[in-house]
């Protein structure tokens, strides 16, 4: 079972680390269009959100569950930008502004949010020898 574990979180934690260095930024290169770019790479980044909810979940199962709280921060991270970013993001792509904010800012704020969350994946791995 923990061997299953470790893969999964290697597998998770790279994805997270690859979709936001190079698949992103490839579909916005790669894409003229860049709506349906940005709506691929927020697909993404959703699919992302999950992966990482169902391996902390897997985690909460595990002897020794508390080391991971650098997971469970991660996933956490991931879900206020998911469930409580996204709809400011859609709003303001879509008026222009929602709550005060651009859509750019909206952005920048998602954008921290997600390398944070990818910082403490990197901080679970670095500073644990998952066995």
């Amino acid at each position: 079972m923990r061997g299953v574990f470790r893969v999964l979180l290697v597998l998770t934690l790279g994805s997270m680390w690859s979709l936001a260095a190079w698949v992103a930024p490839t579909l916005f290169f790669a894409q003229p269009n860049r709506q349906l770019a940005g709506d691929l790479a927020g697909r993404l980044f959703r699919i992302e959100t999950y992966l990482c909810a169902a391996v902390a979940l897997f985690a909460l199962s595990l002897p020794g569950r508390r080391r991971f709280l650098w997971l469970y921060l991660g996933a956490g991270l991931l879900g206020i930008n998911e469930w409580l970013l996204r709809p400011q993001l859609a709003a303001a792509r879509l008026h222009g502004v929602s709550s005060g904010l651009s859509f750019g800012a909206w952005h920048g704020v998602s954008a921290i949010l997600y390398a944070a969350a990818c910082a403490a994946g990197l901080l679970l791995v670095w500073n644990d020898d998952l066995r």
